[in-house]
């Protein structure tokens, strides 16, 4: 994997709003998920499950690549494409619909948030990003309001071995699948980025296709339409949002962004599933949005206009030090979950 060239401050400056959004909607639509998949899961197997939500997003996303006439992207985003998808659109969602059935929704929950920490490391690593201490200190604050909400919401179910290192793997494949596509995006739109993703996911879920076709003729209509809603929001959306985003931030900055996602999750029970929180899970998720706010903040120096050029380094400054979480990689990543 290779860094690619950061946009300028001044472009920089105009996408970073637009970017924000994008996250948002990202976090708010995945953090829906998990409602969806407490109810298709009831019905469909893990595999199953996975292959109608890819198969479902990708039909939504190739008509809408159709009509703005995208095409192909560049030879040079088809290898981050490729391994996106085989690892984070398919590996991932088998791993963390099977990981789901086997250990209740609070240790998925902490053992998939790992991700965002994955990712960062290999970030530094493959991506040249860096790792800021705003970032670090962040991602441990959201880190441990994870552990809290999801300890809180345990409910003393028993836990499997198996159940734990599938969700390990789902961390793995999701962090390995994102920093794949950070330099895909130099090449690719995030349409292209997303819809070929998708693609060459349900491709490789195929082998699941007769437990799907079962699936369909036994499940309840509300299953089925959870399924679709998880292919059209959560997935066909969400991700291009997230690509979006990925493409103007660091893939350190938009993984500690997901640690948002255990807090809404919380909202959205109370809300929908009238599964009202204890006050443990809401300091949890109240403490997860906090370590967001410090890893999302910009030290002084990085948010005085112009402090790079001031100090004789031009452009360079914003790569180092507490802005490489702002400059480095080719401007834009996202850390995910996800779900």
């Amino acid at each position: 994997m290779t860094t690619s060239p950061a946009p300028s401050g001044a472009s920089e400056a105009r996408s970073e709003p637009l970017a924000l959004v994008a996250a948002a909607v990202t976090v708010a639509l995945w953090a829906s998920a998990f409602v969806s998949i407490r109810s298709a899961g009831e019905s469909y197997a893990p595999g199953a499950l996975a292959l109608g939500r890819l198969l479902s997003g990708s039909l939504v996303l190739v008509a809408i690549l159709l009509i703005r006439r995208e095409g192909l992207p560049p030879r040079a985003a088809w290898p981050g494409i490729a391994v996106s998808g085989l690892l984070w659109f398919g590996a991932y969602a088998v791993f963390l619909n099977w990981g789901e059935q086997l250990v209740d929704a609070g240790t998925a929950s902490l053992v998939v948030n790992v991700a965002p920490i994955l990712m960062a490391l290999l970030a530094s690593r493959f991506l040249g990003e860096g790792l800021p201490p705003r970032l670090l200190a962040g991602m441990a604050v959201s880190f441990a309001g994870a552990a809290i909400v999801g300890i809180s919401m345990s409910g003393g179910g028993g836990t499997s071995l198996l159940g734990v290192a599938l969700c390990l793997a789902a961390a793995v494949t999701y962090a390995i699948g994102v920093v794949a596509q950070k330099p895909a995006l130099a090449h690719a739109s995030p349409l292209q980025a997303t819809t070929y993703g998708c693609v060459i996911g349900a491709v490789a879920c195929l082998p699941f296709s007769g437990q799907l076709v079962e699936g369909l003729a036994h499940a309840p209509l509300s299953a089925t339409l959870n399924m679709v809603y998880l292919g059209v929001f959560p997935s066909a959306l969400a991700f291009t949002t997230w690509a979006y985003a990925l493409k103007r931030t660091t893939a350190g900055k938009m993984g500690a962004t997901t640690y948002a996602v255990p807090a809404i999750v919380v909202v959205m029970s109370w809300l929908l599933l009238d599964e009202v929180p204890g006050w443990i899970t809401l300091l949890g998720g109240a403490v997860c949005l906090a370590g967001v706010a410090v890893s999302r903040s910009r030290s002084r120096r990085a948010a005085v206009p112009g402090a790079a050029v001031a100090d004789g380094k031009g452009g360079a400054g914003a790569g180092t030090g507490a802005g490489a979480d702002v400059g480095t990689g080719n401007g834009a990543s996202v850390g995910a979950e996800k779900v």
